[in-house]
C-alpha cells in the first residue's frame, strides 16, 4: 500500500511537471492523459470541453478501442450521455463510476468494430475553483467500477489539469489583450504619421492642378491626386483592420461602417438575434472586411448585400455582389492571399469559408462559424 502511494505521488509529480512546461492546450492535455494512463490501471481515456451552452467538444483521446475511434470518434462526438448531462446541471462534483454510458452502448450496438471490452467508464469534472471546463473520462476493459483509491487518484490528476487549463486560458487572454494594445498603438502611429502625410500630398496635388497652366502639368497633378487618394483609402482601411470602429455598437454596425468607409453601399439582412462571444464577433468582422475589400478592388461594382442568419449553434454570414466574378481551378492552391486569409481565420475558429463565383455573374462569400 505504501509503495503504491509513493508510486502515485511520483506519477502526479511527473504529470504536474508536464502540465507546467506546456504552453499549448491540446498537446498539454494529450501528454498528461497519455502519462496518466501509462502509470495507472486505466487503459483508455478522453476529454470533453463543455461550453456555457452545454455543447460538448472532444478535445483529446488516448488508446480508444476501434468501436469508439470509428469514423473520427463519431459515437463519442454525437448524442447525449449521463456524465455530460450531470455536468450541465451542476450535479457532477467529484470522480464517479458510470452505471451506463449511452455513447459506449451505441458504439457496441452498431457492431461495426471491436469495443475491446470497454463497457463502462469513470468521469470527473475538470475545473479550477468555481470555473468549470469539461470532463475527463477513463475506462479499462471488462471493468464496471473502479475503487475509491482509483477514483481519488483520478480526482487528483483532474485537479492538476483544471489548474493548468485555467493558466493557459489566462495566458491566452493576456496575449490577446497585448495584441489589441499593439494594434491600437500601430493604428494611432499610422493615423498620425502616414495618413496625415498622404492627406497633405492630396491637398498639394489638388492645389497644383488648379494653379498649373500647362495641360500636361495639370494632368500630372490630377494623377498624383488620384493615386494619393487611393493610397489614403487603402491606409484608412488598414487602420480600420487594426482598430475596428463600430464593433462596440455591434457586428452589423461595424461591417456597415467599414463598407461606408470604402465607398460601398451595403444592404444588410439579419435573421435571428445576434449575441456572440467577442472572439467570434471579431473573426466574422475580419472576414467580412476582407470580403468587402475584394468587392471594392475586384468586383467592379459599388454595391453589395449582406445576409446574417443566427441559429442556436451556428452563425451564417453571406456576402453577395453582382460584380464581374472570377473563375478558379479547384485543383490548385488558393491564389489570393485574401481568400486564404479568410479560410484560415474561419478554420481557426472551427468554422468554414466557401465562395461561389462565375464570370460576369457575381460572387457569393459564405461563412459559417459555430459559437
Amino acid at each position: 500500500m505504501q509503495s503504491n502511494e509513493h508510486s502515485n505521488i511520483g506519477l502526479l509529480k511527473e504529470i504536474a511537471e508536464l502540465l507546467n512546461e506546456e504552453t499549448e492546450m491540446t498537446p498539454m492535455l494529450q501528454g498528461a492523459l497519455r502519462k496518466f494512463l501509462a502509470g495507472t490501471q486505466f487503459e483508455t481515456g478522453w476529454i470533453f470541453f463543455i461550453n456555457k451552452k452545454g455543447k460538448h467538444q472532444l478535445i483529446v483521446h488516448e488508446n480508444l478501442p476501434n468501436a469508439l475511434e470509428h469514423d473520427s470518434c463519431r459515437y463519442l462526438q454525437k448524442g447525449g450521455c449521463w456524465c455530460v448531462s450531470k455536468f450541465r446541471n451542476g450535479e457532477l462534483k467529484k470522480a464517479t463510476n458510470m452505471i451506463e454510458c449511452q455513447r459506449i452502448e451505441s458504439a457496441i450496438d452498431a457492431k461495426i468494430e471491436d469495443h475491446g471490452g470497454i463497457t463502462h467508464h469513470a468521469t470527473v469534472p475538470l475545473q479550477s475553483g468555481q470555473e468549470r471546463f469539461g470532463l475527463l473520462n477513463v475506462a479499462s476493459p471488462h471493468t464496471v467500477a473502479f475503487t475509491d483509491d482509483e477514483l481519488a487518484l483520478l480526482e487528483s490528476v483532474a485537479f492538476q489539469m483544471g489548474s493548468a487549463i485555467k493558466r493557459i486560458v489566462l495566458t491566452k487572454q493576456e496575449q490577446e489583450m497585448a495584441l489589441v494594445q499593439e494594434r491600437n498603438r500601430l493604428a494611432r502611429d499610422l493615423h498620425d504619421s502616414v495618413n496625415q502625410l498622404l492627406f497633405s500630398v492630396t491637398l498639394t496635388a489638388r492645389g497644383g492642378s488648379v494653379m498649373a497652366e500647362q495641360t500636361e502639368v495639370k494632368e500630372t497633378f490630377r494623377e498624383i491626386q488620384h493615386l494619393t487618394q487611393e493610397a489614403l483609402t487603402e491606409m484608412r482601411a488598414l487602420i480600420w483592420q487594426l482598430r475596428p470602429k463600430g464593433l462596440e455598437t455591434g457586428l452589423v454596425e461595424g461591417i456597415k461602417g467599414y463598407a461606408e468607409m470604402l465607398g460601398l453601399t451595403l444592404k444588410v439582412n439579419v435573421t435571428g438575434v445576434i449575441n456572440l462571444p467577442s472572439r467570434i464577433e471579431e473573426t466574422l468582422f475580419r472576414i467580412a472586411q476582407e470580403g468587402l475589400n475584394n468587392v471594392r478592388k475586384h468586383a467592379g461594382v459599388q454595391e453589395a448585400e449582406l445576409f446574417i442568419t443566427v441559429t442556436p449553434t451556428d452563425m451564417l454570414l453571406v456576402l453577395k455582389d453582382e460584380g464581374c466574378g472570377f473563375q478558379m481551378d479547384t485543383n490548385v492552391r488558393i491564389p489570393s492571399i485574401g481568400l486564404q486569409s479568410m479560410k484560415d481565420r474561419a478554420q481557426a475558429a472551427g468554422g468554414s469559408v466557401d465562395w461561389v463565383s462565375e464570370i460576369e455573374k457575381g460572387t457569393e462569400l459564405l461563412i459559417r462559424l459555430p459559437y
